[in-house]
């Protein structure tokens, strides 16, 4: 006769307030909870369940985005919602497309922003390479107060990141003339993690020159990073396939990849040189009117 699992007790406070009071209050023994698809997966990491969760659900604080620059999302935006934002190669093309392309739509009509870029020991987080490359920051709260950081700041922090401190919205800068893109490749189809992913995002001058380059690359190291060899390459010179293909090389060559069982380093490394082509080639084309 097996023994009854255990139920993690849910914790419901209705404002940002509470959630980090209770946080606090719970230290580690407790953890925000929002679409739950990465705490579900939980028993097949080999990670425990916590044993009381925050659930986020019920605050409308952390709902809904305001368009603009910088354009302002809510922790609680889906990745359904995110994907609406735009369907264009503009400032917001390269999160849009992430969000379109990532899991199955099960998953995106509840997965979060803020689950995407707070879950600990994932590479394949299809968001966060195009934050990355958007150079987003995150509306920080915790018992001790609010404040604004930088995602890559707050990713390198990794596992010393206060466990009671929540995100709130994220900040992604959306200037005229910015343009982006995200590619990803899986080894068998749709829904499936990446085994490796790129976000690129230029800003343009009038003759379609890059004067400003940003390139994040995912799920190829064991966290999403940016390239500087790959941004130098685009900086100054026209956005075309050509210095694309060789933009994914110099990535290729500066990031140290990771074995998986989604793919051997070497295998995510080749690919880069034609997902950062192809990203390129896209934020290259002109808009269409509107």
């Amino acid at each position: 006769m097996s023994a009854a699992l255990e139920r993690p007790q849910l914790l419901r406070p209705r404002s940002v307030g509470e959630a980090v009071a209770e946080l606090a209050r719970l230290g580690d023994d407790g953890a925000p909870l929002a679409g739950a698809t990465w705490i579900m997966r939980a028993p097949l990491r080999g990670e425990p369940l916590q044993s009381q969760y925050v659930a986020l659900a019920g605050i409308d604080e952390l709902r809904g985005s305001e368009v603009g620059d910088p354009t302002v999302i809510g922790a609680l935006a889906t990745h359904t919602e995110i994907a609406m934002l735009t369907s264009g190669a503009g400032p917001l093309g390269a999160l849009a497309e992430a969000a379109r392309r990532s899991a199955f739509p099960a998953v995106r009509n509840v997965a979060t922003i803020g689950g995407n870029i707070c879950a600990r020991d994932f590479p394949e987080a299809d968001l966060v390479p195009a934050l990355l490359a958007a150079e987003a920051e995150l509306e920080l709260a915790s018992s001790e107060g609010a404040r604004v950081l930088g995602l890559a700041e707050y990713l390198a922090a990794g596992a010393a990141r206060p466990r009671g401190e929540l995100v709130c919205r994220v900040r992604v800068p959306a200037p005229a003339g910015r343009r982006s893109w995200y590619e990803r490749l899986t080894v068998r189809a749709g829904g499936e993690y990446a085994v490796a992913s790129v976000a690129v995002s230029v800003d343009v001058d009038a003759g379609g020159r890059a004067i400003a380059a940003r390139v994040a690359v995912g799920s190829v190291a064991e966290t999403p990073c940016r390239s500087s060899a790959a941004e130098a390459v685009l900086v100054g010179g026209r956005l075309d396939e050509a210095s694309g293909e060789e933009a994914g090389r110099a990535a290729a060559a500066e990031i140290e990849g990771r074995d998986g069982l989604g793919a051997p380093a070497e295998y995510r490394l080749a690919v880069l040189p034609s997902l950062v082509r192809r990203a390129v080639a896209r934020v290259s084309e002109p808009e269409a009117p509107a």
